[in-house]
């Protein structure tokens, strides 16, 4: 087996390595969230092109983020088991042939499978994130990591910016079409130019204890050359022995939550049907509440056992995390709903319903929201080192309650639109910056990967749930507008609906920060 290159070698392509790698990783989240950004203002089109409800045009958003929950955590362990630049080359090529599939996607099932497929590409950003811990020197870790993180908010502003244009000029299925392309570019850069030392992680190793340092490298490379990567090693203290392990992934956990959330889901559509009219509906709402319930119990006697579980049910009824968390998903709910599918329709809706823009408007009335949801990004580090976390935290969701608020008040004009979506941006991206931090400072250190996931798993799970919620109030006020025959479009109750209920929602956020105390001293370790 030939020797691994190192970060201790000198020479200029040694020590660009993990520069060119940092840059390729970045055009992926930098394309992956241009995407997805791009297709907001199509939404309109597509609810007319494939002739489907307010309610279903939800599921464009949805599928895709659903998807990304459930395969997050489970890209994450099969990347430790057949390793990072594999399954980060797999799952790039799913996401290419989803993009690919939507693209010529001529009905709504065949998009739906598209964008099912794009949300496994939402998994390679925690692999991502592997590969620049695995390539970074400690001491540029932090600042690596925020360079990538930069990329999702820049990638969303350069979606929307042009977006809309592309849409106007080209129709939804160019936003598909340009970033095919880019992603083939990106998967032969990805096997081309990233190399992945095995070896690192075990180079880098920091212990008091010398001898299991000693211990542990001298069996390295035996165990990498007589089994897979999928195998994990323990070290026992008390004995001074070095365990084996195989890896495990937590499909029937992974299985039970996506039914539990679609068929919540579902059943949430079904019931704003339920009336005199459409009785017949009872039974669909009861059938799929009932399925939600019963995984909901299997998911969590699942989690109870599995070794590697998707959600931590020991972390996640720690009253600071869950706390910190439903505070974190509330962002993802009413980003989503708000800004991501309700704004579009409202804007391209006929007047009086709507202001009858176009996708251009759109795009113009979400850059503000965009732009500063990047610039609150970059400066992230600086505001939590300053403020610490609770107070960056309860006043992002006193500026995202009044946003919510002025939206709810006042949204005659785009201006008036574009003003709120702003102030929002400012406080949503505090409210996030903050309860993130909150969840990494009360998390024990030997378990802040595991909660990082399942951080990142509620949230997305909090987003595939706005959609839903923005859809289903859509549907329930609808009105028409005289000289269009045939067509109805969202009342402006169904908007004052939407934008009440963000501001309920934050106002809940409110309430729970508010509760949670001061951390508690960590508990001591001690070794035997």
């Amino acid at each position: 087996m030939s020797r691994p290159t190192t970060n201790s070698q000198t020479g200029g392509k040694i020590s660009r390595s993990p520069w060119i790698t940092l840059a390729i990783l970045s055009c992926v989240g930098l394309m992956a969230m241009f995407a997805d950004t791009m297709i907001l203002p199509a939404i309109p089109d597509l609810i007319r092109d494939f002739k489907i409800t307010y309610n279903a045009s939800s599921w464009i958003l949805a599928s895709f983020l659903i998807t990304g929950a459930v395969m997050t955590p489970i890209a994450g362990r099969l990347s430790d088991m057949y390793g990072k630049k594999k399954m980060l080359l797999i799952i790039v090529g799913i996401y290419t042939i989803g993009i690919s599939v939507a693209a010529i996607s001529t009905n709504f099932t065949v998009m739906i499978i598209g964008r099912i497929m794009q949300g496994f590409g939402a998994s390679m950003f925690a692999i991502s994130f592997g590969i620049i811990r695995d390539k970074f020197a400690p001491e540029k870790l932090a600042v690596a990591q925020g360079i990538f993180s930069s990329m999702f908010s820049a990638g969303a502003v350069i979606g929307v910016a042009i977006g809309g244009t592309i849409i106007n000029n080209f129709g939804w299925h160019a936003t598909f079409l340009l970033v095919i392309p880019i992603a083939i570019v990106l998967f032969v850069a990805i096997s081309r130019f990233i190399h992945i030392d095995m070896d690192k992680a075990t180079s880098r190793i920091s212990n008091k204890n010398t001898e299991f340092c000693c211990r542990f490298i001298h069996v390295r490379r035996d165990i990498l050359l007589s089994e897979s990567s999928s195998t994990t090693i323990e070290y026992d203290s008390s004995s001074g022995s070095i365990n084996k392990k195989k890896a495990t992934i937590d499909m029937m956990g992974a299985i039970t939550l996506s039914i539990t959330v679609i068929s919540f889901l579902v059943a949430l559509q079904f019931i704003q049907t339920v009336n005199a009219a459409a009785s017949a509906n009872v039974p669909i709402v009861i059938g799929f509440g009932a399925a939600a319930t019963i995984s909901l119990s299997f998911f969590i006697m699942t989690e109870r056992k599995a070794d590697s579980p998707l959600i931590d049910l020991k972390l996640l009824v720690n009253k600071v995390l869950l706390r910190a968390n439903i505070i974190n998903m509330v962002v993802g709910i009413t980003a989503l709903m708000v800004v991501y599918q309700t704004i579009p329709i409202l804007i391209r809706s006929p007047p009086p319903l709507g202001f009858g823009g176009n996708a251009l408007s759109i795009a113009n009335v979400q850059l503000p929201y965009m732009v500063i949801s990047l610039i609150v990004s970059i400066a992230s580090g600086f505001i939590v080192s300053k403020f610490g976390n609770q107070s960056p935290t309860i006043s992002g969701i006193i500026i995202s309650i009044a946003g919510f608020f002025l939206l709810f008040a006042l949204h005659s004009t785009e201006f008036l639109i574009t003003t709120s979506l702003a102030v929002i941006a400012t406080g949503l991206s505090l409210t996030q910056i903050g309860s993130i931090n909150i969840i990494l400072v009360n998390t024990p250190k030997q378990s802040n990967g595991v909660s990082l996931g399942m951080t990142t798993l509620l949230y997305l799970i909090g987003t595939s749930v706005g959609p839903v919620i923005a859809g289903i109030f859509m549907q329930a006020n609808q009105a028409f507008v005289k000289g269009i025959s045939g067509s109805s479009f969202p009342a402006p109750q169904s908007y004052n609906l939407i934008f009440l209920t963000a501001t309920l929602l934050s106002v809940v956020s409110i309430v729970l920060a508010g509760s949670i105390k001061k951390r508690p001293s960590a508990p001591r370790i001690v070794i035997k």
